[in-house]
């Protein structure tokens, strides 16, 4: 599964090797869950091979060949290659693979300390694909200062068949099912203002489990559900009132979790402005979150009559993968003015 013809997802940033099987017993971030749904489709129109660290074996799955790390360096390993976050890591590839086509993969904002990139990629001949046009134009300006570089942006993919169904909903039951890092510390502090105004409310918090983060005592009202298996997830999304997401920190560079729970029929009690945000949440759904009572009167107007919210094609598997093959076909990216 080597060669001119194939693509090679190159994963420096994880944990350990993941597979396939790891979607529906959850506990996967949101890009290792994005590059598996990915790589299952393409790998059915071209031979998909990933280089991952942490995998010390070599598996085959039907999203492709899963090989480690170090492997990617080895003659021939693939025509293109699409690496998942790191850029130096392209950068290093490009050493190794002198006439190979590198894509940088960027599900991150890169941190101050990354200016550099800009001229790196450049000189590398490595292109940027963001997941939101917020995402790209943040990326654009934090690299305004260096060479252009070409841009794109696909979004992160939500499954074709999520929809709405018959589910009777709690209108007591909030849900936050993200990472804690993603300002659970925060979303702590608003509900614990909503419930002294609602106290019937509840918040279930499911985490994905990989990543340790200190939010404090848990609120009265809080039920923690960890990691949970993607099913018993959209599951519990049908039956809440809203996902609850009103932290005013943290900026999605896309917000699957967002886009899944619209997808289902789910609304968002979100801040506005924020990352993706406004990009992923439909209308009538985003507030500022930093007022208690904006957020209470939502919560209060939701109660009496939920919105009906549903699933932006343009995130839809299928979509998603004709994006990827057009830009694998050689289509034109956009470049930093």
């Amino acid at each position: 599964m080597t060669g001119a013809g194939s693509l090679a997802l190159v994963d420096p940033c994880c944990a350990r090797g993941y597979a396939p099987a790891a979607l529906q017993a959850g506990g996967l971030g949101g890009t290792e869950a994005t590059v598996l749904r990915v790589t299952s489709v393409l790998s059915t129109r071209m031979p998909v091979v990933h280089y991952q660290r942490g995998r010390t074996d070599t598996v085959a799955t039907d999203a492709g060949l899963m090989r480690p790390l170090a492997d990617a360096f080895a003659p021939d390993a693939a025509g293109t290659f699409v690496v998942i976050n790191a850029w130096k890591v392209a950068c290093k590839l490009r050493r190794a693979h002198p006439a190979a086509r590198i894509v940088l993969w960027l599900h991150v904002h890169p941190g101050r300390h990354n200016r550099p990139m800009a001229t790196a990629l450049a000189q590398a001949g490595v292109a940027v694909v963001c997941v939101s046009a917020s995402h790209a134009a943040t990326l654009r300006a934090f690299l305004s200062h260096g060479p252009a570089l070409a841009i794109d942006h696909i979004h992160n993919p939500i499954a074709d068949g999520l929809a709405p169904d018959a589910t009777p909903h709690d209108p007591d039951a909030l849900l936050f099912a993200s990472a804690p890092h993603k300002g659970l510390v925060q979303v702590y502090a608003r509900f614990t203002a909503a419930r002294q105004a609602i106290p019937s409310l509840t918040l279930a918090v499911a985490d994905p489990g990989y990543l340790a983060w200190d939010t404090g005592p848990v609120p009265d009202g809080v039920t923690l559900l960890g990691a949970m298996p993607h099913a018993a997830l959209i599951a519990r999304m049908r039956r809440s009132l809203c996902l609850f997401y009103p932290q005013t920190r943290f900026a999605e560079t896309f917000g699957l979790v967002m886009a899944e729970a619209q997808a289902v029929g789910l609304p968002v009690l979100a801040h506005c402005g924020l990352g993706a945000n406004d990009e992923v949440v439909g209308p009538g759904q985003l507030l500022d979150c930093h007022d208690d009572a904006q957020i209470v009167t939502r919560l209060q107007d939701w109660r009496r009559a939920r919105p009906v919210v549903g699933a932006n094609p343009a995130f839809r598997l299928s979509a998603v993968c004709d994006r990827w093959m057009a830009l694998l076909d050689g289509a034109a990216m956009e470049r930093v003015a």
